[in-house]
């Protein structure tokens, strides 16, 4: 057994099958065929089953995840901290975020870092929930994970929480909607009015609240899509609870903003596995 087909096989399990693995890897097919059928040998044990060509995990692949994941991230830490001896001059750091989080504060953040570790390399993965995030950090496709949740609760048990910042929610709306004068709106002012919401987000639980508030209220649009939220207001569908890191780039797109009169916030919050990180995504960290 040998970190290539750790390697090969994780890319397997990532990507679903043979082929988009290889083309992942930028290696030729036969080679993640062979290296798989090799780490089958050395295991004594199938991996996949195969019927036609879908790879399904046996009982077996599935308790090699894991361990497979930590063997590279080891590896990959080695690496990192060997090149890191005289200063931060490449590397690569992956970040699990949501999606306002990753509007704000995510976005300043790179850029702080970006100009201090020019060469360090950033991915961001995709996040739709809060536990997404998570189980990428603890399944170590992330090294790092930035979420926003109502209050840190045991679904965050075990990993190393820093809070960053407190977002409060606004209600975005088209420049000629008919909105309730003065800020911050009322959550039973909005009688009447059609709601453009996502399911599964801190928003629609203030959207919720609205709707039981505000005789007439009712729902426009479901959009699973959270970046259509906006196009949508801003095509007068109707009008959106967002998180407060969307104010500045929806006035920038002629929106008007208003405060919601609610208690409801957003905890932003980094976190990571606890254990020794990698120099870049220790340089990360807030200070």
């Amino acid at each position: 057994m040998d970190v290539r087909q750790l390697r090969y096989f994780l890319a397997i399990v990532d990507h679903g099958s043979v082929h988009r693995a290889a083309q992942e890897l930028f290696v030729a097919q036969p080679s993640v065929s062979q290296a798989l059928r090799g780490l089958e040998r050395d295991l004594g044990a199938d991996l996949f089953h195969r019927t036609g060509r879908r790879l399904v995990l046996t009982p077996a692949g599935e308790r090699l995840i894991g361990p497979a994941r930590e063997v590279l991230r080891g590896v990959e830490l080695a690496r990192a901290t060997v090149e890191a001896v005289n200063g931060l001059r490449s590397g690569r750091l992956v970040i699990a975020s949501m999606p306002a989080t990753a509007m704000s504060p995510l976005a300043s953040m790179v850029s702080r870092f970006r100009a201090a570790y020019p060469l360090v390399e950033v991915v961001v993965r995709a996040a739709a929930t809060l536990e997404d995030v998570v189980a990428a950090v603890r399944g170590s496709t992330a090294e790092l994970g930035l979420l926003g949740t109502p209050a840190v609760g045991p679904e965050l048990a075990g990993l190393m929480v820093y809070a960053l910042e407190t977002q409060a929610f606004v209600l975005v709306a088209a420049a000629d909607a008919d909105l309730p004068p003065g800020s911050p709106v009322a959550m039973n002012a909005l009688g009447g009015r059609r709601l453009v919401v996502a399911p599964g987000t801190g928003a629609r639980r203030v959207a919720d609240g609205i709707l039981r508030r505000s005789p007439g209220c009712r729902i426009a649009v479901e959009v699973e899509h959270r970046e259509a939220v906006l196009p949508l207001v801003l095509a007068r569908v109707g009008v959106a609870v967002l998180s407060e890191s969307w104010r500045e780039l929806a006035r920038a797109t002629g929106a008007v903003v208003r405060d919601l009169a609610t208690d409801e916030v957003l905890k932003v919050c980094l976190v990571h596995r606890d254990g020794r990180l990698s120099p870049a995504a220790a340089a990360f960290l807030p200070r």
